[in-house]
């Protein structure tokens, strides 16, 4: 049996992990995965990469690490993702992996030059996801969990803007057919979003942002969560 592949690009808050888990368990979880129907590769860390001929699609997940930044590993797995994709294997990039995928296509990633966006937000679809198997049931407006500082900020040829708001104009992304981008996070529930606010909250303040506000404004982002669910469909 085939299985998804969650390419792990880094762990979330050694806090948050101890108590709520790490990203893959969340993603295997919003995916409805079983535990034989998924491996989880740590490639930072080190851990080899699979047979492509043994898995049916791939997550990307988040990372602490900057996508800018010079890495073998990041280079690795870039590599990796475009024989994929040149095997028609889905692929789903969230946050880190978003970006990841972003710059292996030829697109440009860098800070983001309003800063940090994180906590609860409403992102808005556009013409273009109307007909998206990953977005054509969402509604027009719908909230998601964000905590991110860099951004896409060129995207790659033929790429299209799914969802956006005022503050990242590339929330969502189709890269190519069945390859996909949110640099939101479709995985968080609202205690993981709120844990991320509070760990954080230091920063947050002497950003400028109101982390108390942040926290009030968190709510269940049951919409996003079909970016998964509905990537888990398309992939089986």
């Amino acid at each position: 049996m085939k299985q998804t592949l969650i390419l792990k690009t880094g762990s979330t808050i050694p806090a948050i992990a101890e108590e709520k888990g790490d990203f893959e368990q969340w993603i295997a979880t919003g995916m409805s995965l079983s535990v034989n129907q998924n491996l989880s590769v740590s490639v930072f860390e080190g851990q080899s990469l699979p047979d492509l001929q043994s898995i049916s699609s791939i997550v990307i997940t988040g990372s602490p690490a900057m996508a800018t930044e010079k890495l073998d590993w990041k280079e690795k797995s870039q590599h990796f993702i475009l024989s994929a994709i040149n095997a028609g294997i889905p692929v789903l990039g969230i946050c880190f992996g978003h970006q990841l995928l972003a710059q292996a296509m030829g697109g440009k990633v860098d800070w983001h030059p309003q800063g940090r966006e994180i906590g609860t937000t409403l992102v808005n679809r556009s013409t273009e996801s109307f007909d998206d198997p990953l977005f054509n049931e969402m509604p027009v407006t719908f909230p998601v969990h964000t905590t991110h500082m860099q951004t896409v900020t060129e995207l790659p040829s033929d790429a299209i803007i799914l969802a956006s708001n005022e503050f990242e104009s590339h929330h969502a992304v189709r890269f190519a057919r069945n390859v996909w981008g949110v640099q939101f996070h479709p995985e968080f529930d609202a205690a993981i979003m709120r844990r991320y606010i509070k760990e954080r909250h230091v920063q947050i303040d002497d950003e400028g942002l109101n982390s108390t506000a942040l926290l009030a404004d968190v709510c269940p982002t049951p919409e996003a969560l079909l970016v998964l669910r509905n990537f888990s469909a398309l992939a089986s």
